[in-house]
């Protein structure tokens, strides 16, 4: 496939996610301009060695859309021997995260500034990562904006690939919709199995921290959701 066929699909292809404007904090765009050549991944630099970007070959996590980083910060922080890579479009988002990669003295992180389908497809080596997350994604919860969702078959195609034999996709989600969206359109992609059970929830794991949205949806009667899935084959 030619360069000008991969742009056109990338054209085609439904976002599921809108950059958001906003302006960065001091302490952002000091964590953008200062950090990025540390913890920073380009997404033209094509496929990782993990071995050579970690320095390792420690178990790797990615997240996809970690927002403002706190909760991925808090992970590295608390598991050293696993490596994570999180990936994000929002520029302060990824700011604040360099700045606690800073602050925690973090050896385990590298962060992607991109599109996580196509830093999935041209970046991450197959069968690579032991889990992958994806918390709290935009639910697009209008019936007409449901295909912009990111959690798709060909997507769960794609994480498959790059999981490990038993690793896990682990969504999180405080829209009862989108589990339940999530629950039926995996239960028919081959080459998972719901850890929990057929159309069943997880218990929350330890190693998610619970995040200030998080509890002030609690509070308010919301709900959260944890899906964790399997590859099996």
């Amino acid at each position: 496939m030619n360069n000008d066929t991969v742009d056109e699909d990338k054209k085609r292809r439904i976002k599921s996610f809108v950059i958001r404007a906003g302006r960065m904090t001091e302490a952002q765009q000091r964590g953008y301009n200062e950090l990025w050549s540390i913890y920073g991944l380009e997404l033209a630099g094509g496929l990782i060695d993990p071995q050579t970007v970690f320095g390792n070959d420690a178990p790797i996590v990615a997240e996809v859309g970690f927002g403002m980083g706190d909760s991925l910060a808090q992970m590295a922080k608390a598991a050293p021997e696993t490596n994570f890579i999180g990936i994000e479009v929002h520029r302060p988002g990824v700011g604040r995260l360099l700045h606690l990669a800073e602050e925690y003295e973090l050896n385990n992180l590298r962060v992607y500034c991109d599109d996580a389908i196509e830093v999935l497809k041209q970046c991450i080596p197959a069968q690579s990562l032991h889990r992958l997350q994806l918390f709290f994604p935009d639910p697009w919860h209008k019936r007409r904006h449901n295909k912009r969702r990111i959690v798709r078959p060909e997507f769960m195609a794609l994480v498959r690939e790059k999981l490990v034999s038993a690793g896990v996709f682990h969504a999180a989600t405080d829209w009862q919709d989108y589990a339940e969206f999530i629950v039926k359109l995996m239960g028919g992609v081959p080459g998972y199995e719901n850890q929990a059970g057929d159309e069943l929830y997880s218990a929350k794991p330890d190693y998610r921290p619970e995040t200030k949205f998080e509890r002030r949806g609690e509070r308010l009667g919301h709900g959260v959701w944890d899906l964790l899935y399997e590859r099996i084959s």
